[in-house]
């Protein structure tokens, strides 16, 4: 069985973006193009999450480390239809769940306008060594949260005030999850790992 990875920045108080999707608040790039310590962490241990387009000029070309298919929401799939980019993570399978887009899209994304948790239940029970990770998008986080197995939560030392909670429009339903690994960075910002506890984890 496979591991899917919900993948997110949050605000100190709980948003994952505003209201009106924006996240540039997060944090500002180094006009001088420094990475930062996130940013290398994220080259250095988690690749494959950085799109294509960003990998280029890093030079970047090396095995996903941690994933190997990628999900995505219309809306967050939206931000690189914006720059004209249809496959923002060429190097992974890449599936976009939407009602609206045409199915051709591209040759590397699959379109998906029926149920993701059956979608994502399909993929869970492939083999392979590598997992499935979904970014940004509360809204599909929400729906899939009940097959969700780690959280990887990226916190900024923001408040936001008002924005987009992690997981919009989930039903309430308490699960624990055990921190697995924290990564505490220059600028503030701490990367927890956390892992979903069943009654299988020892």
């Amino acid at each position: 069985m496979r591991t899917l990875t919900y993948f997110v920045a949050v605000s100190i108080d709980g948003y994952a973006c505003g209201p009106d999707n924006s996240y540039d608040f997060y944090e500002a790039p180094d006009p001088g193009g420094d990475l930062g310590d996130n940013g290398r962490f994220h080259v250095e241990e988690y690749p494959e999450l950085l799109p294509t387009a960003a990998r280029v000029p890093l030079g970047l070309d090396v095995p996903n480390k941690h994933f190997d298919t990628m999900l995505q929401g219309r809306g967050s799939y939206q931000v690189a239809l914006d720059e004209g980019i249809t496959s923002p993570y060429g190097h992974m399978r890449e599936y976009v769940f939407s009602r609206s887009l045409p199915t051709d899209i591209d040759p590397n994304v699959t379109v998906v306008a029926g149920d993701p948790l059956e979608t994502v239940r399909e993929l869970k029970r492939e083999d392979g060594p590598l997992g499935i990770c979904v970014v940004g998008g509360p809204r599909i986080a929400g729906t899939l949260l009940p097959e969700i197995d780690e959280l990887m939560i990226k916190r900024y030392p923001v408040v936001a005030g008002h924005g987009r909670p992690l997981f919009e429009g989930a039903a309430f339903d308490p699960a624990r999850f055990a921190r697995v690994e924290s990564h505490t960075f220059e600028g503030g910002a701490d990367y927890t790992l956390f892992r979903r506890i069943t009654p299988e984890t020892p």
